[in-house]
């Protein structure tokens, strides 16, 4: 019954998670008439990065903050990579691409998964299974429809046309990197990983674009954009940012990563339905790449699943076999004997 219980918060929880996030992109297509990119991921995390310490300390204490003798060096690397290299590279992406901008930049939130296989093979030398690069091929040309609209021919013939994609690309990829940072702190909770590696994150943000509005790169937003903004800054840091954190880490602490990484699919199927709604309908060839990169990951779950249950197989067979062997082995001794005497 208790298990039951916990899947059913999982699913919710996930579910919420995922849909928060999928919100969030047409939603920014509002906020970034108003103010640029870096100004609104510092005052957005400033806000969940807050949240964050908040909890830690309710959840862990003083404990929580103990920081002697870890690698915080790397933990600000990590840091630096999800909340300044992901939130800064996604939202100006979007903002060059324009009224599309959101379709693209979700749809590579479902690419994260696969991104994964590959990440960890670079950081941990773990070759994915044959199976997983052909799905992850098969999820890449779902966003390659996705961009291009179809139009491989445009793609070839004016790559630079793309340019704000490839950001898009790498932001989900600074991503991935700054998950996986988290096995690199197996003594953090992932409540404490999120929160430090939150404000070492901010810290990077804050510099750079200090330095970018220092220098003209943008314009300083006035206190009218910042009021302009004030709704859509409420839900991205509060709802997207620390309620949908949350509930992916606990989604996933009941369901298990395999179910979890699913609803992944959710992000841009929420970003299409709303942006359908709000006006800008999906070219034909966009729902088709969408859908495209969607089935890689659920096929791709499944055929983790049964290399999973093979190998757990394997291991029970073999494990049995030396059994079998070490109690043959131990019956045959004692006969030796009683033949020597």
């Amino acid at each position: 019954m208790n298990d039951q219980k916990n899947y059913g918060r999982g699913l919710l929880l996930c579910l919420l998670a995922t849909v928060s996030w999928g919100a969030m992109f047409p939603l920014m297509d509002v906020t970034l008439k108003h103010i640029d990119p870096f100004t609104f991921t510092c005052l957005r995390y400033a806000i969940a990065g807050a949240m964050f310490l908040v909890f830690l300390k309710l959840r862990e204490g003083a404990a929580g903050f103990k920081l002697k003798g870890e690698r915080i060096g790397l933990a600000w690397l990590f840091g630096t990579a999800g909340f300044a290299g992901f939130q800064f590279l996604v939202f100006f992406g979007q903002d060059l691409i324009g009224e599309r901008g959101a379709l693209n930049a979700s749809i590579m939130m479902a690419t994260m998964p696969m991104m994964g296989f590959l990440v960890n093979w670079v950081l941990r030398k773990v070759v994915p299974p044959k199976g997983a690069l052909a799905f992850i091929a098969m999820s890449f040309v779902g966003v390659i429809l996705v961009v291009s609209d179809g139009s491989l021919s445009s793609l070839f013939a004016h790559p630079s046309d793309f340019g704000p994609d490839a950001l898009l690309l790498f932001a989900a990829l600074c991503w991935v990197i700054y998950t996986s940072g988290a096995t690199y702190f197996p003594t953090w909770s992932p409540i404490k990983y999120t929160a430090i590696t939150t404000v070492l994150g901010l810290a990077s943000a804050s510099v750079i674009t200090a330095i970018i509005l220092a220098t003209g790169g943008v314009p300083v937003p006035t206190g009218g954009d910042v009021t302009a903004i004030l709704p859509e800054l409420a839900y991205m840091s509060i709802i997207a940012g620390f309620v949908g954190v949350l509930g992916w880490n606990f989604g996933n602490k009941y369901l298990g990563p395999l179910n979890g990484v699913l609803f992944m699919d959710v992000v841009p199927i929420t970003a299409f339905i709303i942006s359908a709604l709000t006006g800008v309908i999906p070219a034909s060839m966009q729902v088709a790449g969408a859908s495209l990169t969607a089935l890689a990951l659920v096929l791709n779950n499944l055929y983790l699943r049964k290399v999973t249950k093979r190998t757990a197989a394997e291991a029970a067979a073999k494990a049995a076999a030396e059994k079998q062997a070490v109690a043959s082995a131990a019956s045959e001794k004692p006969a030796a004997v009683t033949a020597a005497r």
